[in-house]
């Protein structure tokens, strides 16, 4: 069984905005001082640049380095149920 909550994009563009996340047997987001931490070190180099979001369960760093302003980001993710919550957080 899945049970969506919600986390918090972190900068940019769409800070504070809510996106969907889901308990699910091995999938878990990244934390939030994980991805403030990574886009300290990558804010320059993210800008305008593509980025792939491998594994991406929500989208949450795809669509953290979008809020950033990477030009592109192409979100890989097998898992069905992740997939489409991560269509639903594009969507929104």
């Amino acid at each position: 069984m899945t049970t969506p909550h919600k986390i918090r994009i972190i900068g940019g563009e769409h800070r504070s905005r809510q996106i969907e996340v889901i308990d699910a047997e091995g999938l878990r987001p990244t934390s939030s001082r994980m991805r403030e931490t990574l886009f300290n070190w990558l804010q320059f180099d993210v800008m305008g640049h593509s980025c792939l979001d491998l594994f991406a369960g929500s989208g949450a760093l795809g669509i953290e380095a979008l809020s950033r302003g990477a030009g592109h980001v192409t979100f890989i993710e097998k898992n069905p149920t992740a997939y489409r919550t991560l269509l639903k957080n594009i969507e929104s």
